[in-house]
């Protein structure tokens, strides 16, 4: 049976659905962020041109790209917009959220357990008597998002989110044909699993038998729930897959190195028992911490008891841990 779990944790809400005790889909909605289908009030502080890219800003000066300019409504008007995509963490500040004008009155989005579809579960943070989204995979799901790579049998991928769109490197030891269509299917699954919309590309070994690349091209659709367009593998085994994209992958929440770490480090801290902690990691993890007070009072509340922060220059970033206070 196919189950969502949802887990409001410190700074991030989680949700991941279960299939036979795995994780076979993800998802991490950061604190303050703006969901996909929230309509908020705004101000337009730019038309565009041509009747594109028109921009309007909100109450907190966030600015939003909206494709299709609103007709009839000149600079500095207020309207009301819905968001269509949320902001994409990474090294294109300049690239907006998306959204589009609409007459529909301000609103809050569905929560995440509608949003997500299907039966879900809301599980208690931290958990009394287990970790159910840590005994279904969620630190391995983590560490491929952390690194971009995922192993399998007899192969490996190695994602990149780049600024045009993201790239699955296929690589092993495996005959061409035998590897092209292995690692389609776990490019398929990775996909799934890590919350990779919009543009993606997937470089397969180069097979020259038709036969091979349309085997792959099936395990990628037997893997991969529509809706979703490609194109077929071509001699050199690139295929371009194009999937909605509303929210950042995990991927590309995992590129705010500093702050997943972080809040990465709080789930763990909570799981660790009860009573005074203290969180030791690297300085740049702690100071992310120290500038969340209220990230130390929730875990605080969690555990029982105070909560101290030690940084630790030796540390790797991924290597914080709580200890008792």
């Amino acid at each position: 049976m196919a189950e969502w779990l949802i887990e409001h944790g410190i700074g991030e809400a989680r949700a991941a659905l279960i299939v036979d005790g795995a994780i076979v889909e993800a998802r991490i909605e950061i604190d303050g962020a703006t969901p996909a289908g929230t309509i908020i009030a705004a101000r337009l502080i730019a038309i565009g041109t041509g009747g594109r890219n028109a921009v309007a800003i909100d109450a907190r000066g966030t600015e939003y790209l909206l494709p299709n300019a609103p007709r009839r409504v000149t600079e500095g008007a207020a309207l009301n917009v819905e968001i269509l995509r949320e902001a994409i963490p990474g090294t294109e500040p300049w690239k907006r959220p998306l959204a589009r004008a609409t007459q529909d009155a301000p609103s809050a989005a569905q929560p995440l357990a509608e949003r997500l579809g299907g039966e879900a579960r809301e599980l208690a943070f931290p958990s009394p008597a287990k970790d159910e989204l840590g005994e279904a995979g969620w630190d391995d799901l983590v560490e491929q998002a952390r690194t971009g790579v995922v192993g399998f049998s007899g192969g490996t991928l190695r994602i990149s989110a780049t600024p045009a769109m993201t790239l699955i490197d296929v690589d092993g030891p495996l005959a061409p044909a035998e590897l092209a269509v292995a690692g389609a299917a776990e490019a398929a699954l990775a996909i799934r699993r890590l919350d990779i919309g919009g543009s993606i590309g997937i470089d397969l070994p180069t097979v020259g038998g038709k036969s091979a690349r349309q085997a792959a091209a099936a395990a990628i659709d037997e893997r991969l729930p529509q809706p979703f367009e490609r194109t077929a593998i071509n001699g050199f085994g690139f295929v371009q897959i194009v999937r909605p994209r509303s929210r950042p992958s995990l991927l590309e929440i995992w590129s705010d190195r500093l702050a997943a770490e972080a809040r990465a480090l709080l789930r763990r801290a909570a799981h660790s028992g009860s009573g005074p902690r203290r969180l030791v990691a690297h300085p740049a993890v702690i100071a992310v911490i120290d500038r969340n007070p209220a990230w130390l009072e929730a875990l605080a509340r969690q555990v029982g008891g105070s909560v101290g922060l030690r940084a630790d220059a030796s540390l790797p970033m991924s290597a914080g841990h709580a200890e008792p206070a």
